[in-house]
């Protein structure tokens, strides 16, 4: 569906659940990394693709949101790649899929700037086979763990585990009332 369709609430980033994804190429032939950004709490998740292609990015899209509650895998934002042609896989999960205009990045910014922050040490030129997994854990770990003035100096992995964390307090039993 186009971005217009797309609830007011995402646009607001007050309510946890509305995901940005994008594909970070670099120079080398099928060297690409997938980068995934919850609005509201700004966490980044990014994880090594074998390529560009489309039904490898659909896999590891449905594994990562399959791990999620449901409340926080509400609608997820692309670009019009072809690498997100698959983007009907992820319905199953109950997610409303959508994309933004043709030439106009800005429309999901929130992956764009994280993607900006991410090239400072992943430039494009980059040989991903020199970077290790651990090394690329740690850029997205350092990304989620640098307090936002935009999330009142909380860090994104603080206030999305707050999400997290209270989804799964509403899903526990009530205590015996004996």
């Amino acid at each position: 569906m186009p971005i217009t369709e797309r609830p007011a609430e995402a646009g607001t980033r007050t309510i946890p659940g509305h995901w940005e994804a994008d594909l970070m190429l670099f120079a080398r032939y099928g060297q690409a990394v997938l980068a995934v950004h919850e609005r509201a709490s700004r966490l980044l998740v990014a994880s090594r693709q074998p390529s560009k292609a489309a039904n490898p990015v659909a896999r590891r899209l449905l594994g990562l949101f399959r791990s999620l509650p449901p409340p926080l895998r509400q609608t997820i934002t692309f670009d019009n790649g072809t690498e997100f042609a698959r983007h009907r896989l992820l319905h199953q999960l109950s997610i409303q899929t959508f994309f933004c205009d043709p030439h106009a990045p800005w429309q999901k910014g929130g992956i764009e700037n994280a993607i900006g922050r991410m090239r400072r040490t992943l430039p494009t030129k980059r040989d991903l086979a020199t970077l290790s997994n651990h090394e690329l854990n740690a850029l997205v770990s350092q990304y989620n763990n640098t307090p936002r003035k935009c999330l009142d100096f909380k860090t994104p992995a603080e206030v999305f585990s707050n999400h997290l964390l209270h989804f799964e307090r509403e899903s526990t039993f009530p205590l015996s009332r004996e």
